[in-house]
């Protein structure tokens, strides 16, 4: 069977495996390879709002917003890199390995919040394509790009992206990883055309005359791109990393998140802050993708629509791919391939409902990652300090889910580990504003605080989190 299982991935054919542990002699990979996987997932369009936020939104110049996107990107990949080594050690997907952690019942929670990431980020990178297939459309053959005025052409453009994410997530590891290599090159280059157009449309004496923000802006704009890039890929970078080689170090691994993500998130982070220095309307487009074909000249608007539709695409892969592995931890009994498809399904109804029934899309959006940051945060402070400790996985503890498990605590649960995420999480969530402007969804009640005023929430959630659990002497539990 792992002959087989070998030969599959060096074919590219359809992946078998699931969740279980991958064997020692098929992890072959190298760390070259995640630079790739990394570098692809964050070459998409959606860091130019996410830099428009920082000057439109928080007041910071372009420097201050290169600054912000070099230490929030770069830094959170660094922890994306860091908490991969465990799938390098136990050769399984990043919630699989948290069965470990948490008990295979405490589990649970950080596994469903960790599926509503991926859906979430899913529904973004869908409902942005399909807007992007929608202007290519008007262009070639001249429909309506407004989304509420045709329906079924919509829909049209969202099945279209749905499926070419099925085709290449659903057939697993091996061809994901190549796809997301050789497509880096294609729609990379698409991405440099477009971006030196973009520059030619900057109001640089707006730029120059830009006033500079407080550091605690700066800081405040660091949470925003931390949790906006890093943060929400942290629980699924064991994913991908499940198949490196025993014998690839830590630092490397390290390093290629580090690099692979962070290059292109500061280039284009750094783009959208050029952009939004003269003209702020970037950071409030309910349809980011119109608003900045908007600033192209005619003749490029067939380019960018294909950089923007590839690049999300590229982002959706891996997306889609770690999804399928946090619904089959969720003890869910498919298979892996039927799993991606079941989540395509929901994402193809959110996006739907987005571009046909919600009146405002990013404003959702900033709130989501806001949320949802807190709770993965509080799972990256827990699981980061048991891997200080924490050098093997058992396999088979790892797969059973009864009261045999190595992994079985007290009825399925570490209680140590369950209660330092759960107060990671209240923490963080008493100095969050989830929103911007007018669109805030929730706001704690030390909100106003200098912490909760400059987005240290995540901060205080990873300090809580992963200070209890060492305190409660979780980690010598690991070291067993």
């Amino acid at each position: 069977m792992a002959t087989d299982t070998a030969v599959e991935s060096r074919a590219g054919a359809l992946e078998t495996r699931g969740i279980e542990p991958v064997p020692e002699a098929e992890r072959t990979g190298r760390p070259g390879q995640l630079f790739w996987v990394w570098f692809a997932a964050n070459i998409s369009i959606l860091g130019l709002p996410l830099g428009a936020t920082l000057v439109a939104i928080q007041g910071l110049t372009f420097w201050q917003a290169a600054i912000v996107a070099l230490i929030g990107s770069v830094g959170s990949f660094a922890i994306v890199g860091a908490v991969s080594i465990a799938g390098r050690r136990g050769g399984a997907p990043g919630l699989t390995l948290s069965r470990a952690v948490f008990g295979v019942h405490g589990n649970a929670g950080p596994t469903v919040v960790s599926l509503l990431s991926r859906l979430g980020w899913e529904t973004v990178n869908t409902t942005t394509a399909a807007f992007a297939l929608l202007s290519l459309c008007a262009i070639v053959f001249g429909t309506d790009s407004d989304a509420k005025a045709a329906p079924v052409l919509t829909i049209v453009c969202i099945a279209v992206f749905v499926a070419c994410t099925v085709v290449v997530s659903g057939l697993g590891h091996a061809v994901l990883v190549a796809v997301q290599r050789w497509a880096t090159w294609i729609f990379g280059a698409l991405n440099i055309v477009v971006a030196v157009n973009l520059v030619a449309t900057i109001d640089w004496s707006a730029v120059a005359a830009a006033e500079p923000a407080s550091v605690g802006a700066m800081i405040a704009g660091v949470g925003t791109i931390a949790a906006g890039t890093g943060i929400g890929w942290a629980n699924a970078s064991a994913d991908m990393s499940r198949y490196q080689s025993p014998a690839v170090r830590g630092g490397s691994l390290v390093m290629s998140a580090a690099t692979g993500a962070g290059i292109p998130l500061v280039l284009l982070i750094g783009l959208g802050s050029l952009l939004s220095a003269g003209d702020p309307t970037l950071a409030q487009a309910d349809d980011p993708v119109a608003a900045i074909r908007s600033m192209l000249p005619a003749w490029m608007a067939v380019p960018y629509l294909l950089a923007a539709f590839g690049g999300l695409l590229l982002s959706n892969h891996l997306s889609v791919y770690s999804a399928g592995l946090t619904t089959l931890t969720l003890g869910i009994r498919i298979k892996r391939v039927y799993a991606v498809v079941v989540d395509v399904i929901v994402t193809f109804a959110g996006a739907a409902y987005f571009m046909l029934v919600a009146d405002n899309f990013y404003g959702p959006f900033i709130a989501f990652i806001s949320l949802l940051a807190v709770p993965i945060t509080a799972w990256v402070g827990v699981f980061g300090v048991d891997m200080l400790r924490r050098r093997h996985y058992d396999p088979a503890g790892l797969m059973d889910l009864r009261r045999t498990s190595v992994y079985w605590y007290r009825a399925g649960i570490e209680p140590r580990a369950v209660a330092a995420w759960a107060a990671g999480i209240v923490a963080g969530y008493l100095f969050t504003t989830a929103g911007t402007g007018e669109d805030v969804w929730f706001t704690g009640p030390f909100a106003n605080t200098w912490p909760g005023q400059n987005g240290l929430g995540w901060l205080i959630t990873l300090v809580v989190a992963g200070g209890l659990y060492a305190l409660l002497g979780g980690a010598r539990t690991a070291s067993r």
